[in-house]
């Protein structure tokens, strides 16, 4: 007996390294996988991130008129700045006006465009709806078209001679790009939260209607508490794309005084980056900008958390 155990022994100490190299191997696996990735994240995310802030670090100091060749002549030179490009961002009154203008497009257009997405989103997956997937395409449809092309057309259809009234006024003008963002993204926060309802099993609705539930109960009390993930990501996706907006208000730009070249940070880091060759002064403001995007991103998620947790004690 004790010869047998005493070969039992070494046969599970030669086992133990099999068994953790064995461990190891999805990990080795997966590397060769994830390395197309990493690679790809790496360049077209991390690099031009570093880019941006090494950019926003530095000046460009010329003496003279700036036509010399070599040192001495005039030449411009690229000199290490430290923070003067983010002190400059805040003492022009441009940024904060910009953002403060955004901020404010937000808090209205966002709402209505993510209640009209889960709106309709809700229609075409009632019982009663019908031609749902000619609905999907033409709710979708807006979304495929150029985001230049569509504020072209609708730069069209804000003409006076063609409504009668004044929508691209110093008072209008804000709402009417309003106007052309949830005409392009409703449709695309539609298909994200029609796709999550989807994914609800059937069995919670026949249960709901045999205890006697309403249509309208089962779609406030079962859908909308299970789309929540849904209408959280559309948001957050929202918020970045409020910050980012600028294909919109530049095309307007050529159409109506009330819109300027600095209307909105991302036009004036354009501005001031291509017009003025000011490049640190440009990669600050979108620095900076970034940097607000994701702290007003946090700040949603925390406030969704939050707001979850608490109907959860309920």
């Amino acid at each position: 007996m004790t010869v047998i155990s005493l070969a039992r022994k070494k046969r599970t100490r030669r086992a133990q390294p099999r068994a953790r190299s064995r461990r190891r191997t999805p990990g080795r696996a997966a590397a060769p996988l994830l390395a197309p990735f990493c690679a790809l994240f790496v360049v077209f995310f991390l690099a031009p991130v570093g880019y941006a802030i090494n950019e926003s670090l530095h000046t460009v100091k010329r003496s003279g008129l700036g036509f010399g060749f070599g040192s001495g002549s005039g030449s411009p030179e690229r000199v290490f700045a430290g923070l003067d490009n983010y002190v400059r961002v805040f003492r022009d009154g441009t940024f904060l006006t910009g953002v403060g203008r955004l901020l404010l497009f937000g808090l209205v257009q966002v709402p209505i465009m993510l209640g009209l997405a889960l709106v309709l989103a809700l229609l075409l997956d009632g019982k009663s709806a019908q031609f749902k997937r000619f609905f999907r395409v033409v709710y979708f449809l807006p979304y495929a078209v150029p985001g230049v092309i569509a504020a072209i057309v609708w730069a069209f259809l804000y003409n006076p001679e063609v409504t009668g009234i004044d929508l691209l006024g110093d008072g209008t003008v804000l709402w009417s790009i309003g106007n052309i963002v949830t005409w392009t993204w409703t449709g695309f926060n539609m298909l994200v939260i029609y796709s999550a309802l989807q994914a609800i099993p059937g069995e919670l609705y026949e249960a709901a209607a045999i205890d006697g539930a309403s249509s309208w109960k089962i779609a406030w009390s079962i859908k909308v508490p299970m789309v929540r993930s849904s209408l959280v990501l559309t948001g957050v996706f929202s918020i970045i794309g409020t910050l980012q907006l600028f294909n919109e208000p530049m095309i307007l730009s050529d159409v109506t005084p009330a819109v300027s070249k600095d209307y909105t940070p991302l036009m004036w880091s354009l501005q001031v980056a291509l017009d003025h060759n000011d490049y640190g002064l440009g990669s600050a403001i979108s620095v900076m900008l970034a940097l607000i995007a994701g702290g007003l991103s946090l700040l949603f998620l925390r406030l969704s958390a939050w707001l979850a947790a608490r109907g959860a004690l309920r």
